[in-house]
């Protein structure tokens, strides 16, 4: 959790900037965003390492194209690597780098937040 000081430098920027030029949480957002995308990190947070037919499995709904597609974005992203390995028939794995793994205390944040203002409301519904 950010410290009382760094908030404030943060609210100072807010107030300062231009947000339809540059949005930094609109830009990290997009990146991180879609349907998918979430659900094929949080896959790769538990497991490390997964294959396109275990992701496809685990990822109620998703079809073949749509998890190609966040796969790839992920990747052009520099959020998670794709290995593949010269073996037949052709193996493909997918793991997590750095800069992906670094979204984990983001994500906890944002599930702190979900649990003190939208979880209620989630259970009410």
């Amino acid at each position: 959790m950010a410290s009382k000081q760094e908030l404030e430098k943060y609210l100072n920027i807010v107030r300062e900037s231009d947000f339809d030029k540059e949005c930094p949480i609109r830009d990290a957002l997009e990146v991180i965003g879609g349907k998918w995308k979430l659900n094929i990190l949080g896959q790769l947070l538990r497991k490390d390492v997964c294959r396109f037919n275990q992701l496809k499995r685990d990822i109620s709904g998703i079809t073949n194209t749509m998890l190609a597609n966040s796969l790839r974005e992920l990747e052009n992203d520099k959020l998670i690597i794709r290995n593949q390995y010269n073996e037949m028939p052709v193996r493909v794995e997918y793991t997590l780098t750095d800069k992906g793994r670094n979204l984990l205390p983001l994500l906890y944040e944002l599930t702190i937040w979900w649990d003190d203002y939208l979880k209620h409301e989630e259970i009410s519904k």
